[in-house]
């Protein structure tokens, strides 16, 4: 599908889109209820987390939900209709595609929102692959190149590098999962500061390298640039062995651009046309401060309802399917849920 067909495919969405929207019907995760078959029985309860809620399933499993709701600068921003159904199935494609690179935790995905994974103990480190020098957010390469860092995660960076532009060769540059806030680190600090062992960040530096170049390739088929990814690598609580956790080369995790006009819109210094959440984080960044300000505004509704077009669009042009809308709210999910508790 040319880029130009899944831009029209996508906006005979926006009346389900706006619907969804007016009718507050996003997934927040906070309307999953189960039903107890009697007054002695347990039922999981949420763990939650930015965009994700995590609910125990017995001895081996997790159940993550995939939300709507819309995190940036460390907090929530919107909720945007059917995002959390295309995270998590764009992440079962990505995962089922590159799983001949690295295993991943997936086991199940009995809900267009839900994956059933593996119980891993998830490393501190998330690792983050850039093709490219661009991002708006303190820790991304661009605002550190900007505020005149050179030495960046370990890689010597030339002068007179400008937004948007193509690095010479893809890095691996990681941050730390920290309380307070991430920071850009270095492979070497990785190791010297006792985040991880030098054998484990070797395989999975070797992994996450591996994921993101198939997916720039498969991207790239498309009419898309995948940009920039982050990934989380865990060990299997069971086997011990080191597999691709959380999400894989979502819209939310990554940076797609249309390849088709990058060139020409970067020739004329403008923003190339993205499929990411990345228009919404510069709105915020132009309208308030979103890392210091107590409160900030609400995101504009025809803002939210081209990213939920976007993200949809974007699901279309990397799978090759057809976007099934999952119109029953969280219903369904806690009956996903609870059939694969054990």
């Amino acid at each position: 599908m040319s880029t130009h067909a899944a831009q029209a495919k996508a906006t005979q969405y926006l009346p389900k889109i706006e619907q969804c929207y007016n009718d507050n019907t996003q997934i927040t995760g906070h309307r999953i209820s189960f039903e107890k078959s009697n007054e002695n029985e347990v039922v999981p309860e949420p763990i939650r987390g930015k965009v994700r809620d995590r609910f125990d399933c017995g001895s081996k499993h997790l159940a993550l939900v995939t939300t709507d709701r819309q995190s940036g600068f460390d907090r929530q921003l919107a909720l945007v209709p059917f995002k959390g159904q295309v995270l998590n199935l764009i992440s079962a494609y990505w995962f089922k595609e590159t799983e001949h690179i690295v295993k991943n935790h997936i086991v199940h995905v009995p809900h267009p929102n839900v994956s059933i994974v593996k119980r891993c103990k998830p490393f501190p480190i998330e690792f983050v692959v850039r093709s490219y020098v661009t991002g708006s957010t303190s820790t991304s390469i661009w605002k550190n190149y900007q505020n005149g860092v050179r030495k960046y995660c370990g890689h010597d960076l030339p002068e007179g590098m400008v937004k948007n532009q193509r690095l010479e060769t893809i890095l691996l540059t990681p941050t730390t999962k920290e309380e307070e806030h991430d920071r850009p680190i270095s492979a070497e600090e990785i190791v010297a500061e006792g985040w991880m062992t030098q054998e484990d960040f070797d395989v999975c530096a070797a992994a996450v390298l591996g994921v993101f170049k198939f997916g720039q390739k498969k991207a790239a088929e498309n009419g898309l640039i995948l940009v920039d990814t982050k990934f989380e690598m865990g060990k299997d609580e069971e086997t011990g062995e080191i597999i691709l956790i959380d999400e894989a080369l979502t819209p939310d995790s990554s940076r797609y651009w249309i390849a088709e006009t990058y060139e020409e819109r970067f020739a004329a210094s403008l923003e190339p046309e993205n499929i990411d959440k990345e228009f919404l984080r510069l709105w915020f960044a132009k309208n308030c401060d979103p890392y210091k300000d107590e409160t900030i505004p609400d995101a504009p509704k025809d803002l939210v309802l081209e990213l939920s077009r976007r993200y949809i669009m974007l699901y279309e042009m990397i799978t090759g399917q057809d976007f099934q809308f999952e119109l029953d709210g969280e219903e369904k999910i806690a009956t996903a849920i609870k059939e694969h508790i054990s």
